[in-house]
């Protein structure tokens, strides 16, 4: 299948000893832009006086800023930026994430920034066709969320009960430092340190360590490789930190791979959270997609996730199901049409909206 990669102290490495003055910066920009449509169709108990039934539309884009240089001695240093391109994106200015990255083929990458960790970013799930995720909150633009699945009001962005690609508690895009290892015959490690779970792309300082949860670290592996027409992709993660005022300390944990042979690829990952005060979430994702002689890869995917409480009060459930085709009509340009299903439920009050949406969108990547 036609693949897509998601996109500790510098000073010990002695990198600033050599001159830049024959090397320009690569002033590098792009980004993407998808703008869907969709007719949904929603019930549920959870609806009440709402009605989401109709056309609805979603727009999904950044500006991406990565200029860089590559000295003589081979290190390359760069920074990322990524600029939503609606009000109210990323941070409170609009920022989602902003790191500096300092790499070599043979020391390997740091980044330092406010980013996703190692373990995040290095995990694989069910193959994603098209332009819209169900391995994530995404769909909820089409089809929303029973307002009780939430985690007993704590929420669960970046965590299990909505996608296998976790975050300790779920922080997200907060100050953290991470280190990953140079590709040893397809093998990648990676480690990350985020002092504080608190700030999404903004300084937050100094750190309270009587505050909040801190101190999160994360590990991530990724085994990557090919056996002659046939590819393999597997990873895990896991990751912790430190919750002021909690009995225990929060975790997540993952596994998942991909393989593709003939065309097709085949994909599923497993991730969990377990957050103090038991409400702990976990989730699946399993799909298969196939890439067509010509243009078109057409794909089925289904994302499962549930929040228990350590109880038999609360046990909320999330699931949604796609079927999709995506067509490339040129260089960084792509068509997808897509039908979905969804439904949450709210395990005390058997609240629930479930929905069916038929969408499409135009892709654009530069």
């Amino acid at each position: 299948m036609k693949k897509q990669l998601l996109c500790t102290s510098a000073i010990a490495l002695g990198v600033a000893a050599a001159p830049a003055s024959a090397q320009d910066w690569n002033l590098d920009w792009g980004g993407f832009f998808q703008q869907h449509i969709a007719y949904a169709d929603v019930g549920g108990t959870g609806v009440g006086a709402s009605d989401f039934d109709g056309i609805q539309m979603l727009t999904n884009a950044e500006i991406i800023f990565t200029p860089n240089i590559t000295l003589d001695n081979g290190m390359t240093f760069g920074i990322n930026v990524q600029m939503e391109a609606l009000n109210g994106g990323g941070g409170t200015d609009g920022i989602d994430e902003s790191y500096m990255s300092i790499s070599s083929d043979t020391f390997g990458r740091i980044d330092a920034g406010y980013e996703n960790s190692a373990g995040y970013k290095m995990m694989v799930g069910a193959p994603q066709v098209g332009s819209m995720a169900i391995n994530s909150p995404s769909a909820s633009a089409f089809i929303p969320f029973d307002g009780a699945y939430d985690g007993g009001g704590g929420g669960n962005f970046r965590q299990a009960g909505l996608s296998s690609y976790t975050e300790v508690a779920g922080n997200n895009d907060v100050a953290r430092i991470s280190y990953y290892t140079p590709s040893f015959s397809g093998f990648t490690a990676g480690i990350s340190y985020a002092p504080s779970g608190a700030g999404n792309a903004q300084n937050i300082f100094p750190v309270d360590r009587n505050v909040g949860l801190v101190d999160i670290f994360d590990l991530g592996v990724n085994y990557s490789q090919s056996f002659g027409t046939t590819d393999i992709t597997l990873a895990a993660r896991w990751g912790t930190g430190d919750l002021q005022g909690a009995g225990s300390d929060p975790e997540t944990w993952g596994v998942g791979f991909q393989v593709g042979f003939s065309g097709f690829t085949f994909g599923a990952s497993y991730a969990e959270n377990s957050n103090p005060g038991n409400f702990d979430e976990e989730g699946y994702s399993v799909g298969v997609a196939y890439d067509a002689a010509g243009p078109w890869t057409f794909g089925l995917e289904a994302y499962l996730g549930e929040i228990e409480d350590g109880s038999a009060v609360t046990h909320d459930d999330y699931e949604f199901y796609k079927l999709a085709a995506n067509r490339d009509l040129g260089p960084g340009v792509s068509w997808t049409t897509y039908l979905l299903y969804g439904e949450t439920t709210d395990g005390p009050t058997g609240s629930s909206i479930d929905g069916t949406a038929i969408g499409t969108a135009i892709n654009l990547s530069f």
